[in-house]
């Protein structure tokens, strides 16, 4: 369908040049710096990005199954955790509760690992990814899949299993709520009911020259939160969540997809959103509900950088 080859020198220039930028910020500025431009681009720069990709992307065909194969692969990844747990447990000698309380029941640790193989980054990264590999086109596929998969995935089920494995007080419906107020769901259903209207090009071209500098600012910042992060212990345990989220649900949904005639660029989507890292909201969950924040940040960072070594699996499997 392309050639591979071009498409990966521009996504690891682009993914990897301004995440890069943003490392080297991360580490020069003050760190209030990385707060403030996380603000802006939730308040203001992926709404409006959001808003301008979405009058020019195709929403026919069967774009509303990507809310559906978001939750298929959130579930899917959570069972297939969940039973690595499990049988981890029944293997686990009784003298090394101590040492490897990951293997013990209910544990801070064990959220922290189901969260990394359910949620993955289909914002920051898989939204200028699949920008760059497919085009504006097909944005719709991952943007649906994000919104109504793994946001309200992170903060509705996410919240719950926080809840359930971490030793916070903090009410759920307090983080839940983030998913009611996010801004860039308004603009998604302003974008839906103005879409058939048209636009000065003046003001058209300026909404498209903003959404691609959020898109670059959301790189950015995803290299200034990297350059803070400082713990890489807990490799063993994130390792293996990592190969779960993606590695082994991607591939299965790849190969389902095909099974049900589902192929071409909405399948290639699909699959670079289900092969995503893990989620930053992994992050505020594991801190919010006092989960095992080494863990967690592992396998963010750990995850952000095995990417760019999967991404070529996944376009040889499904990009032709």
């Amino acid at each position: 369908m392309f050639d591979i080859g071009q498409k990966l020198l521009e996504i690891y220039t682009q993914l990897g040049g301004l995440a890069l930028l943003g490392f080297i910020l991360g580490r020069l500025l003050p760190p209030r710096i990385p707060m403030y431009v996380g603000q802006f681009l939730f308040w203001i720069g992926v709404p409006v990005s959001v808003f301008a990709f979405v009058r020019r992307t195709d929403l026919s065909g069967s774009i509303w199954l990507a809310p559906a194969i978001a939750w298929g692969a959130i579930l899917l990844g959570g069972a297939l955790g969940w039973l690595w747990l499990q049988v981890r447990q029944r293997w686990q000698p009784p003298n090394a509760v101590k040492s490897a309380p990951m293997y013990t029941v209910d544990t801070p640790s064990q959220g922290s690992f189901l969260l990394a193989a359910m949620v993955g980054n289909t914002g920051y990264i898989g939204y200028p990814v699949t920008l760059t590999l497919v085009g504006e086109k097909y944005f719709g596929w991952a943007l649906f899949y994000d919104l109504f998969g793994t946001v309200i995935g992170a903060y509705g089920l996410g919240v719950a299993i926080a809840a359930r494995f971490g030793e916070g007080d903090k009410n759920p419906w307090q983080v839940a709520a983030a998913t009611v107020r996010n801004p860039t769901l308004f603009a998604l259903a302003l974008a839906l009911l103005v879409r058939s209207q048209p636009l000065p090009a003046a003001i058209e071209s300026g909404l498209q020259t903003f959404a691609w500098g959020s898109i670059s600012g959301a790189l950015v910042l995803l290299g200034m939160r990297l350059s803070r992060l400082r713990s890489w212990s807990s490799l063993k345990p994130a390792a293996v969540s990592l190969g779960i989220k993606m590695l082994v649900v991607p591939a299965i949904i790849g190969a389902l997809l095909a099974g049900f005639g589902l192929r071409g660029m909405p399948q290639l989507v699909m699959v670079l959103q289900v092969a995503m890292p893990p989620a930053f909201a992994n992050l505020v969950l594991a801190e919010t509900y006092q989960l095992d924040r080494d863990l967690t940040v592992t396998a963010l960072a750990v995850g952000s950088v095995g990417f760019l070594v999967t991404l070529p699996l996944w376009l040889l499997l499904f990009g032709r």
